[in-house]
């Protein structure tokens, strides 16, 4: 059920990213195991990783190696390994959700959105949300 006073209303989940060292040997892995489709890497400079979306039946897997060594996603892998990094829910309006979200007193990486691998994205800080790294994508802009 979904309140309707709440600051962001998730309409879909739209991927769950891992954090790998090597996306190609991952990517591979996923192909022959569980028949994931896509995985056109691509460099995202501005967030110090090599990262590919894939498609596993109707949900998808974002790959993210790091290249930054001192960035996000490298020091992530040194404290806790390979393994789920973040969840990224679609949602409408992304910079009006990000407003009402920070005027909740939401702490966010993000005020304003980004372009990313999955489209026009911001990042919800994990001392808000019990732990986890929350994605949002602009569901005009999303990949799927």
């Amino acid at each position: 059920m979904t309140n309707a006073t709440s600051p962001c209303t998730a309409r879909h989940l739209n991927h769950v990213g891992i954090a790998v060292r090597d996306i190609d040997a991952s990517l591979r892995f996923y192909a022959q195991v569980f028949g994931a489709r896509g995985g056109e890497v691509v460099d995202i400079a501005d967030q110090g990783v090599r990262a590919a979306l894939v498609r596993v039946g109707g949900s998808q897997l974002e790959f993210i190696q790091p290249t930054d060594p001192e960035g996000g996603v490298a020091r992530f892998l040194d404290r806790r390994g390979e393994g789920v990094h973040h969840i990224c829910f679609e949602v409408e309006g992304l910079q009006d959700t990000l407003d009402r979200l920070q005027e909740s007193g939401v702490e966010l990486i993000d005020t304003a959105p980004r372009e990313g691998l999955s489209g026009s994205i911001a990042f919800i800080h994990p001392r808000s949300t019990n732990g986890v790294l929350v994605e949002l994508v602009d569901q005009d802009t999303a990949r799927r």
